[in-house]
């Protein structure tokens, strides 16, 4: 993968991302806020952003959305590799959005 291939699909994430996140925020800006972890100034600027206004700022060559897992715990659960086996992989979900969300509320 050259350099321009790779900041053409940092593009494309870009856009993908701020697009869904504008959606999210303007069905239910709540919900966006844990689902994307961002703080509400930031949502309210997103919800008002025009499509040329998203084109430039997804043209970036730097990803604008980050991984919010960051510790090993979330990691197993979400990849099914938790040290002791859970048969519900529906439990391992929960039990990781529960974990994010408590880490959300932190930040918060």
């Amino acid at each position: 993968m050259n350099d321009e291939q790779l900041n053409q699909e940092i593009r494309d994430a870009n856009l993908t991302y701020l697009m869904l996140a504008q959606n999210v925020i303007r069905r239910d800006k709540a919900e966006a806020l844990f689902r994307l972890g961002i703080s509400e100034e930031s949502a309210e600027m997103i919800a008002t952003l025009s499509p040329a206004q998203i084109l430039k700022i997804a043209a970036s060559p730097m990803l604008l959305c980050r991984f919010r897992v960051d510790d090993d715990i979330v990691w197993s659960l979400l990849t099914n590799h938790a040290p002791a086996k859970v048969d519900n992989d529906a439990t391992t979900k929960l039990h990781a959005s529960i974990l994010m969300a408590g880490r959300f509320a932190e930040a918060l």
